[in-house]
C-alpha cells in the first residue's frame, strides 16, 4: 500500500491536496506532512506574507491561494484554480476556523455571527465549491474539536459551531458515498497553535500575558497526557484519514486530545 522512499513513507504518492488555512497551525502542519508524502499540495489564507512564508518553508512548488472563506466567490474561484492547476482533488482538509470565547452574558450579535459563518458556513461552501472537482475515492477531512464532546462555559457558539462540523462528517458522508468520497473528522483537543493562543481563548478576557501563560499551564494540567498538543500530532492523524490507510472509516470522528474528551 505504501512506497517507502527517503525515509517518508509516500503515503499520499500522486494525489492532490487542498487545505484550507494552512498558512499557519494545525494546516501548516499538515501541509508540510502531505507534501513529504509525495502529495502536490495547495494551501488557502488571508494573509499573503503568511501564505509567502509558508512556501518558503515547504518549497516551491506548494501552491498558495489567498481566499476569503466567507465569500462564496472566492471559494468558487479557489476551486477553478485548483482545477487548473492540479485537475482535480483526492482530499481536501476543511482547516479554516477560529476560536474564542462566547459567554452568554456578554457576546454581540456580530460576533457570534462571525464564529458561525466562519466555522460553520464556510466548511459547508467550501466544500460545495470543491465537490465538483473532487476525484471518486477521494478523502475530505473536517476539523471539529473536543469541545463538540463537552460543556465548557464561557464557549457555548464554539463548541455548538464545532459539533456542527461533527454532524456535517456524517451527513456528507451519506450525500457523497454514490461517488466512494470518504468523509471523516479529525478532533482536535488543547493544541500549542498561534489560535491557542490568541485573543479570547480564556474565560477571563483581557487579562495579562503572565495571567494567559498561567491559564494555559493550568489547562494542560486538566488534560491527562499532562501537555498541550502539538500541531504535528493533529497533522499525523489528518495524514491517516487522507490516506487509503482509512479507506473503511466513513463518517468517523478521530479524537486527538491526549484524553481530554474521553477520560
Amino acid at each position: 500500500m505504501f512506497n517507502y522512499k527517503d525515509g517518508v513513507y509516500r503515503m499520499l504518492e500522486n494525489k492532490t491536496v487542498l487545505i484550507t488555512g494552512g498558512a499557519s497551525g494545525i494546516g501548516l502542519a499538515s501541509a508540510k506532512l502531505m507534501h513529504e508524502a509525495g502529495a502536490r499540495v495547495a494551501i488557502t489564507g488571508r494573509d499573503q506574507p503568511k501564505l509567502d512564508k509558508a512556501r518558503a518553508a515547504i518549497g516551491d512548488d506548494l501552491l498558495t491561494l489567498q481566499v476569503d472563506a466567507l465569500s462564496t466567490e472566492s471559494l468558487r474561484n479557489m476551486a477553478a484554480r485548483i482545477k487548473d492547476s492540479f485537475g482535480g482533488l483526492d482530499v481536501f482538509f476543511a482547516n479554516a476556523g477560529v476560536a474564542y470565547t462566547t459567554p452568554l452574558s456578554n457576546t454581540t450579535e456580530e460576533a457570534f455571527d462571525t464564529l458561525m459563518a466562519t466555522n460553520v458556513k464556510s466548511v459547508f461552501f467550501s466544500l460545495q465549491a470543491v465537490e465538483p472537482i473532487m476525484r471518486e475515492g477521494g478523502s475530505v477531512i473536517l476539523n471539529t474539536a473536543w469541545l463538540n464532546q463537552v460543556g465548557a462555559p464561557g464557549r457555548a457558539a464554539l463548541s455548538a459551531s464545532k459539533a456542527a462540523v461533527r454532524s456535517f462528517a456524517r451527513t456528507f458522508s451519506a450525500e457523497l458515498q454514490s461517488r466512494r468520497i470518504r468523509v471523516n473528522a479529525v478532533s482536535p483537543g488543547l493544541i500549542d497553535t498561534p489560535i491557542l493562543r490568541g485573543v479570547g481563548q480564556s474565560e477571563f478576557p483581557g487579562q495579562t500575558e503572565a495571567e494567559f501563560k498561567d491559564y494555559l499551564a493550568s489547562a494542560a494540567k486538566q488534560i491527562p497526557f499532562g501537555r498541550l498538543g502539538h500541531p504535528e500530532e493533529v497533522a499525523a492523524a489528518v495524514l491517516f484519514l487522507a490516506s487509503d490507510a482509512s479507506n473503511y472509516m466513513l463518517g468517523s470522528e478521530l479524537v486527538v486530545d491526549g484524553g481530554l474528551s474521553e477520560l
